[in-house]
C-alpha cells in the first residue's frame, strides 16, 4: 500500500545553494540493539544520560509513533534493509526460534533481495556497515559468503556477523542453559525408556535384538551427545567473532573497548569519503546482553551495567556526529537513529540485576507486538531540511527509511515496489507543497510468519488489532519471565475472535480493549481490518523459509574459522595491530 504522509509540513524551504548537494546527501544510520524507547531523555527518561542522542531530537525531528516491522532482531533488520516485510524474503520463522543463533547456519538474507545499500552503491555511494549484521553468512561452504554484508551492497564491513549473546562473555550465563538441561534430560529419559523396553521385549522373546544393533545404538547416541557437548562448550569460539570484510580478525571477539573500536572505524570511514556521497550504517551490539562497557563508563550510570553500556553508546553517537562536523558535512548529511525493536524486559542477571531496558509507558517488550515490543525511537536530523525540535505524530515504520534514502540518492525503487513500505517519509526537499494524508493505511508488525499482525488504521484515531497475544508468566507481570522470552505458538498464546482492538490515540498503554459497547464503530473497524488482512495475505508469495529448522541447524562444513578446529578456531589479529584508541 503506497501511502505518503504530510512530512513536508515539517521541512524548511531548501535554498538553491544546497539543492544540488541535497540530491545525493550523505546518509548516517544508527541502530541500537534491544534499546527501549523509554531509555532516552528525548522520550521522557530523566535518569539516563543520553545528551548526544537527545541532541538529534533538539536539532531535528522526533517521530512519536514509530514502530519496528518485527519485535525480533533478524526479521526486523531484514525489513529495515529491504523495505519489505520479512515474510516476503523468507526471513520470518515458523517455529519458536525467530533469529539466527549459529554462524554455521545456511539461512540468511537471500541474494536476490535488494537492500538500500545495494541501490545506493549503484548510484556511486561508498557504503559501510559497522557493527551487527545477524542476517546470515554462508550457504554451501565456509567461504562462499552468499549472505554476507559485502554481498548485499556494502563496500566495507567491520563487525559481528551473528549476534551478541550471554554465551559470548564468560561469566554472564547462557541463553541455551535451561533449554539444554530440559532437552538433554528428556532425550536421556527417552533413550533409557527405549533401551529398557528393548531389553524387556528381548527377554520375553517377542523380538530379537542383536547385540551389535544395541552397540550401534549406543555409539550413535554417544557421538550425538559428544558433538553437542563439544559444540556448546566451544560456542564462544565458534559463534562470537569479529570480521573485517571477509576476514575474521578476532575469534572469539574481545569485549575490551569494542564500542570504541566500532566508533573509530566509523570515523575513519567518514574521513575516507569526504568528497563523495556515502552511506554509513552503524549497528551497535549494545544494549543486547551480554552487556559490556569500557573502563571510562563502567559504574558511572544510575542503572548498572545496562546504563553504563547505554551511556557509552551515546558517547559513540556523539563522536561520530562530531566527525561529521570536523569534515564540514553536517548540512550535507541525513542522520537517523532508531532501535531494532523494544527492550528485552525479561533480562535479569544471575545475581538479580535487571539488564533489560525500559519501554516507558508501553506494555510488553521484545518478542511481542504489544507497543513495548515494537515502539522504537525515531530521530531524524538534517540541518536546513528538518526544523529543530519538530515532533511528527503520524504513524511511521523504520521500513520507511528504505524508500526515503533511495529517493534522496536518485535511485529507482525495485520493480516490485508495491511491496515496499512507503508509509511515511519519502522526503522530496525540492517539492514545496504538502503531501495529502489518505483516509486510512495499514501498518503491520509480525512475530514469525503467521498473523501476529499489528494494524494501524487511522481516521482521527489509530486503531490496533491483535489476532492473538502472548500469555505473560507470571500472569500479573509484564513479560514471559518463566521462559525468558515470549513465544507465539500453541499454548503460549491466547487467540482472539473478534480481534482484540485498541485505540492507541487514547490508550497507548493498551489497557482497555474496545467493545461494541465502548466503540460505536467497532464492527466497521473490525471489518476494515479483516479486509486489510485478507488483501495482505493474498499479496504474499511462497518463498524458501530461511529460518526453517534445516537452515537454522549448525553445519560443521559451514563453520567460519580463522584457524584449524584443532586450535579451537582461535586468533587475535585485531590486538596484534596494537591500535591505540583515544580515551572516552
Amino acid at each position: 500500500m503506497m501511502i505518503l504522509l504530510p512530512v513536508m509540513l515539517y521541512l524548511w524551504p531548501v535554498s538553491n545553494a544546497i539543492n544540488e548537494r541535497i540530491s545525493k546527501p550523505n546518509i548516517v544510520l544508527f541502530m541500537a540493539d534491544d534499546l527501549g524507547i523509554g531509555d532516552l531523555g528525548c522520550y521522557g527518561n530523566t535518569t539516563s544520560r543520553t545528551p548526544n542522542i537527545d541532541k538529534l531530537s533538539k536539532e531535528g525531528a522526533t517521530l512519536t509513533q514509530h514502530i519496528a516491522a518485527a519485535p525480533l532482531c533478524t526479521p526486523s533488520r531484514a525489513s529495515f534493509l529491504t523495505g519489505r516485510y520479512s515474510v516476503r524474503s523468507g526471513m520470518a520463522s515458523l517455529h519458536k526460534v525467530g533469529v539466527f543463533l549459529f554462524s554455521a547456519s545456511s539461512g540468511g538474507l537471500p541474494m536476490e533481495e535488494i537492500t538500500f545499500a545495494k541501490l545506493l552503491q549503484q548510484r556511486g555511494y561508498s557504503t559501510a556497515l559497522i557493527g551487527k549484521w545477524h542476517l546470515g553468512i554462508n550457504c554451501n561452504s565456509s567461504d562462499d559468503f552468499c549472505h554476507h554484508p559485502l554481498n548485499h551492497g556494502f563496500d566495507y564491513f567491520y563487525g559481528v556477523p551473528v549476534n551478541n549473546l550471554r554465551d559470548c562473555k564468560p561469566g554472564h550465563g547462557s541463553v541455551f542453559g535451561a533449554g539444554l538441561k530440559m532437552h538433554t534430560r528428556a532425550a536421556l529419559q527417552s533413550m533409557g525408556i527405549a533401551l529398557i523396553s528393548l531389553a524387556v521385549l528381548n527377554y520375553i522373546g517377542l523380538i530379537r535384538v542383536p547385540r551389535r544393533v544395541l552397540g550401534y545404538f549406543f555409539l550413535i547416541a554417544a557421538v550425538i551427545v559428544g558433538v553437542l557437548l563439544l559444540f556448546f562448550y566451544n560456542f564462544r569460539n565458534l559463534n562470537c567473532f569479529l570480521m573485517r570484510n571477509h576476514s575474521i580478525i578476532q575469534q572469539p571477539w574481545n569485549y575490551e573497548n569494542l564500542t570504541q573500536r566500532f566508533t573509530e572505524e566509523a570515523k575513519r570511514f567518514i574521513g575516507r569519503n569526504t568528497n563523495a556521497p556515502f552511506l554509513l550504517f552503524v549497528a551497535y551490539t549494545q544494549v543486547h546482553t551480554a552487556l559490556y562497557a569500557s573502563q571510562a563508563f563502567r559504574g558511572k550510570s544510575k542503572h548498572g551495567l545496562y546504563g553504563d553500556a547505554l551511556e557509552e553508546m551515546d558517547w559513540s553517537v556523539g563522536q561520530i556526529l562530531h566527525a561529521l562536523d570536523q569534515w564540514h558535512l553536517r548540512e550535507q548529511t541525513l542522520v537517523y537513529f532508531t532501535s531494532d525493536h523494544g527492550a528485552h524486559v525479561e533480562e535479569i542477571s544471575a545475581n538479580g540485576e535487571v539488564q533489560g531496558g525500559y519501554n516507558g509507558i508501553y506494555k510488553g517488550g521484545k518478542s511481542t507486538s504489544w507497543e513495548g515490543g515494537i515502539r522504537v525511537p525515531g530521530l531524524l536530523r538534517w540541518p536546513g531540511v528538518f526544523k529543530p525540535s519538530t515532533h511528527i505524530d503520524e504513524p511511521t515504520s523504520n521500513m520507511d527509511i528504505f524508500p526515503t534514502i533511495v529517493k534522496l540518492a536518485g535511485a529507482s525503487l525495485p520493480s516490485d515496489s508495491a511491496n515496499i513500505s512507503c508509509n511515511a517519509m519519502q522526503l522530496q526537499p525540492v517539492q514545496r507543497h504538502a503531501l495529502q494524508r489518505t483516509e486510512q493505511t495499514a501498518m503491520w508488525a509480525r512475530k514469525g510468519a503467521f498473523s501476529h499482525l499489528h494494524i494501524a488504521i487511522w481516521r482521527k484515531s489509530i486503531w490496533k488489532a491483535f489476532f492473538f497475544t502472548p500469555n505473560f508468566s507470571p500472569e500479573d507481570s509484564n513479560g514471559c519471565h518463566d521462559d525468558h522470552v515470549c513465544f507465539c505458538y500453541g499454548k503460549s498464546v491466547t487467540y482472539h475472535d473478534p480481534p482484540l482492538l485498541f485505540d492507541l490515540s487514547k490508550d497507548p498503554e493498551e489497557k482497555n480493549p474496545l467493545t461494541p459497547e465502548t466503540e460505536s464503530h467497532f464492527h466497521e473497524i473490525i471489518q476494515v481490518i479483516q479486509q486489510a488482512v485478507s488483501n495482505h495475505s493474498k499479496s504474499l508469495v511462497v518463498v524458501p523459509n530461511q529460518l526453517s529448522l534445516e537452515n537454522m541447524l549448525w553445519k560443521p562444513w559451514l563453520q567460519p574459522c580463522c584457524s584449524s578446529f584443532l586450535q579451537f578456531c582461535y586468533c587475535d589479529h585485531e590486538s596484534r595491530e596494537n591500535k591505540k584508541l583515544p580515551e572516552a
